[in-house]
């Protein structure tokens, strides 16, 4: 716990390292869990099939659990 799974188009080794790094202090600073409860992936999505392996599947059955959606911010009170 947690686990975060990240599905983006491709990005270059050293950015994903850096959003990883940031991720994992954001986690270990607020969320205050041990460095040895977090996991962190990042799995690249090609654009053409973005659709397909990702909103289909992903983003349109758990739209409930969105935080943020489309650039929208989806906070429940």
């Amino acid at each position: 716990m947690p686990y975060i799974a990240i599905k983006s188009f491709p990005k270059d080794q050293a950015t994903k390292e850096l959003v990883v790094e940031k991720i994992n202090e954001i986690f270990l600073e607020l969320w205050g869990c041990p460095q040895e409860a977090i996991t962190v992936s990042i799995e690249d999505v090609a654009p053409e099939d973005w659709h397909e392996k990702v909103v289909k599947p992903e983003i349109e059955p758990k739209k409930e659990n969105m935080m943020i959606l489309s650039g929208k911010k989806c906070y429940k009170s």
